[in-house]
This record gives structure tokens, C-alpha cells and sequence, in this order.
């Protein structure tokens, strides 16, 4: 607050806030080019979009930049759409989901109508707060509207079923945000992936042939991807402490058809071994130098993923993850000549303790340098308390910075192609980038 005064730090705190509840401007989505050429996908995606927007033409932009990534303008917020009695409430996280282009499965609905049926058109809300009781015939708290849809099923076959509920509960024909659904679309093909993540492999630029760690890898959209860029050859380490997230890797990894991932369900924090290790020994813990390359993507409070309706987080919660992240990032340094320290992040309260570390850090080795940034270039953090040369080492993605307009197909036949992927830089998470090389 004192390094941009306490006017416009609150003005961009409240721009902050309201960005995070609305999604990307662009739904964006990698290609898989182990397998197939962007020119074919991209094709394809065409026609399937075409499709589920009953022949509305909407473009499906390559990234100049990121050659595998592919992005869909968001259109929305609509305005037109009429709320009908029939209700469906649903959580925040799947509330999130509908409007970043899913329809409702039915473990996400929280309360319906009392005479809803199968077959039923619906006005789905978001319970942002958490507060309606499952079963619910009426919900009066606070709630936001995000679509309508068709229900699939009736109200006591999502209430009274004996066993666990599954499949599709609600098909969104009116989202309030129309962004094309992924569910089962050439699944080998296309990954679904925010943009500032596809940043960070091109950042770490792996080569064909080296070893990779991916310290904290879980659910494997970088993982895959650096798989990809090294046209599976080589070898990529992914670890993750947690036995069902190493499963979501290794899935994601079969999907993909991608054969050079190894998995293991390991602490990263333990993942350094001074000693020598056995002999044919393959997993964790590492000797030192281990890796030519480095990603750790380290755990955070997750306050810049959008879009985010229901802030809950608390101080504690905030800055809890700070000695974690200091733990993993000396581990990290240790094992690589090369490493991108990442993180989600929508404030500088979360992101400054973190960078003092590292600048410091490299203050007290001289041995390690941090190397300026410049794919999809936007530098540093103001507020942070950072030089001017600090900051252009360092690489963020602030959504306080995009102006939210909303977007329909009139106002996209008149955007040039260059404008578009500017706001599609800029119009996305908040997001962190550094990254530091041995010399």
C-alpha cells in the first residue's frame, strides 16, 4: 500500500474482486503435437464448436507465441436470458464450472425445486456462500445466476437415491457465459489449460532427451505438456505427496498417449538426498544435480484461479503456505542447473514474503542468477516493494489489470486478431513466473 498508495491499492483490490468472479475472457485449450498436427485439431475443434453453437461462427485463435495453444473467445456475460420458477441450486466449485463452459453433474446440485422433473427446464444458481442445506425445496440466501438447462433428472431420483450419485444432472442449454464444452472431446487431443500454465513450459523450454522434475505435478497439465514439447523423449519425474493425485497424472498421461512420465507419490520437501544413493535406485530421493531442468509449481492458497465467486480465505490461510514454499524452492536449487519457480496468485500479501526469499536467496549465492522473462512478457508485482530491475525479472499475470467488457459476436467481427491475443494475455489467472539458472 505505501509503494502505490492506499487510493489505488483499494481501487485495485476492487477491480481485483470482480475480476476473479467473472471467467478468462478466452476458454484456452492445448493440442497435443506428440500426436497430431495444431492445423488438424484446431479443424476439428472448429466443426465441433460449430456444432454445440447451432452454427453461430465463432473463432478459434493459435497463439503466435504458444504454437500448441488455441483460444476460444468467451462470450458473455448475456444479458437476454429469462430466470424461470423451476430452480436448481448447485455449489460454488461446480457453479464455477458451468461458467467456464461444464454442464451439472449431479453430485453438484445442492437443492432443487420441489416438483422439479426429468426433462424440466431450469434456472441454475451458485450457492457462493456454502449456506444452502442439501435437499432443500427453497433456497433464499445468497445465490448468483449462471443458466438455465434441461434437467436429466427429476428431483427425488438426485435426493432420495440409495447409492452414490454419477452422470449428468443438468445439460446448461443458456449459459450466462457461452464457452464450448470439452466433456469427452477428443480427449487424446485437446487439454484443457489455463494460459499462464502453457507460459510456464515454454519458459522452462525442455529439451528432447533431458530429465525433468516436476516437483509438485498434480493433476499433470504441466507435466504433460513438457512431455509433449520434448516429443516424449527423455524422462519427466512428477511427484506429488498425495496417492489420488498421482492417480489424475498417470491418467492424464495414458490419455495423452505420453510414455516418458514416471510418477511417484513422494513429499517434495524430502525429495533431496546428500548421500549416495543404491544402485538402480529410480524414485526420489535425489542426489544433487539430478535434473537438467527444474518446474516447481508450489502448493498456494489458489486465489487467483477465476472464475471465484465465494472468497473465504482468511490471513492465516493466506500466508500458511510461505514456509512450505521457502522448503521446496532449497530442495529444488539443489537438484538442477535450471528451475521455474510458479504460482497462482492474486495478491501481493500472498507473493511478496515469497519473492523477498528468493531475491534474497540470490543475493547471498552468487553462483545462481535470475534470468529476465520475456514470452507473453509482463513484469514484476507492483506493491511489492521491488526495484524496477527486480521487477523485470519476474513475470505475473495480474487480472486487477484486465477491463472486464463484455463480449458478443457483433463486437468480435470488428477485433483485429492482434487485439484479441493481447486481452488474451492479459485477461486471464493471476499468475507468477521466475525463473533461475546455475552459472
Amino acid at each position: 500500500v505505501a509503494a502505490i498508495g492506499s487510493q489505488e491499492a483499494e481501487k485495485k483490490y476492487e477491480s481485483l474482486l470482480n475480476n476473479l468472479s467473472h471467467p478468462p475472457a478466452f476458454t484456452t485449450v492445448r493440442v497435443n503435437t506428440y500426436l497430431a498436427s495444431v492445423e488438424h485439431i484446431r479443424g476439428l475443434l472448429c466443426e465441433e464448436i460449430h456444432k454445440q453453437y447451432a452454427s453461430l461462427s465463432v473463432p478459434v485463435l493459435q497463439h503466435p507465441q504458444l504454437p500448441d495453444i488455441l483460444l476460444i473467445p468467451v462470450i458473455g456475460p448475456r444479458s437476454d436470458l429469462q430466470k424461470l420458477a423451476n430452480e436448481a441450486i448447485v455449489g460454488a466449485q461446480c457453479g464455477s464450472a458451468v461458467l467456464r463452459g461444464a454442464h451439472v453433474y449431479a453430485p453438484g446440485i445442492v437443492s432443487a425445486s420441489k416438483f422439479m422433473r426429468a426433462g424440466d427446464l431450469v434456472s441454475v444458481y451458485s450457492d457462493i456462500e456454502g449456506k444452502c442445506k442439501r435437499g432443500a425445496k427453497e433456497f433464499l440466501g445468497t445465490k448468483v445466476f449462471i443458466g438455465n438447462g434441461i434437467s436429466e433428472l427429476s428431483r427425488s431420483e438426485i435426493f432420495n437415491s440409495n447409492g452414490p450419485l454419477k452422470g449428468l444432472g443438468i445439460k446448461m442449454i443458456e449459459p450466462i457465459y457461452l464457452s464450448p464444452s470439452f466433456d469427452n472431446l477428443l480427449p487424446s487431443y485437446l487439454f484443457l489449460q489455463n494460459l499462464p500454465s502453457a507460459v510456464v513450459s515454454y519458459v522452462l523450454n525442455p529439451q528432447p532427451g533431458e530429465r525433468i522434475l516436476d516437483m509438485c505435478a498434480a493433476p499433470g497439465g504441466k507435466t504433460t505438456h513438457l512431455a509433449t514439447l520434448m516429443h516424449d523423449e527423455g524422462e519427466v519425474i512428477a511427484l506429488d505427496k498425495i496417492a489420488d493425485k498421482v492417480k489424475k497424472i498417470k491418467q492424464n498421461a495414458s490419455s495423452l498417449k505420453l510414455n516418458c512420465i514416471k510418477t511417484f507419490c513422494y513429499d517434495g520437501t524430502k525429495a533431496l538426498e546428500i548421500s549416495k544413493r543404491a544402485d538402480g535406485q529410480e524414485g526420489p530421493p535425489f542426489v544433487p544435480e539430478s535434473f537438467d531442468r527444474i518446474l516447481l509449481d508450489a502448493p498456494c492458497s489458489g486465489m487467483g484461479q477465476r472464475p471465484n465467486m465465494a472468497f473465504s480465505w482468511s490471513l492465516k490461510e493466506v500466508t500458511s503456505y510461505q514456509p512450505l514454499q521457502r522448503r521446496l524452492f532449497s530442495v529444488t536449487l539443489e537438484t538442477s542447473t535450471i528451475m521455474i519457480y510458479s504460482a497462482v496468485f492474486s495478491c501481493v500479501l500472498e507473493s511478496a514474503e515469497i519473492l523477498y526469499y528468493l531475491l534474497d536467496w540470490i543475493i547471498l549465492t552468487p553462483h545462481c542468477q535470475i534470468i529476465s522473462l520475456q514470452l507473453c512478457r509482463r513484469e514484476g508485482m507492483i506493491g511489492a516493494g521491488l526495484s524496477p530491475e527486480q521487477l523485470k525479472q519476474l513475470q505475473r499475470f495480474d487480472p486487477s489489470e484486465a477491463v472486464l467488457q463484455p463480449m458478443d459476436l457483433n463486437s468480435l467481427q470488428s477485433v483485429k486478431h492482434e487485439d484479441l491475443i493481447r486481452l488474451a494475455n492479459k485477461d486471464c489467472i493471476g499468475f507468477f513466473i521466475a525463473k533461475f539458472i546455475k552459472v
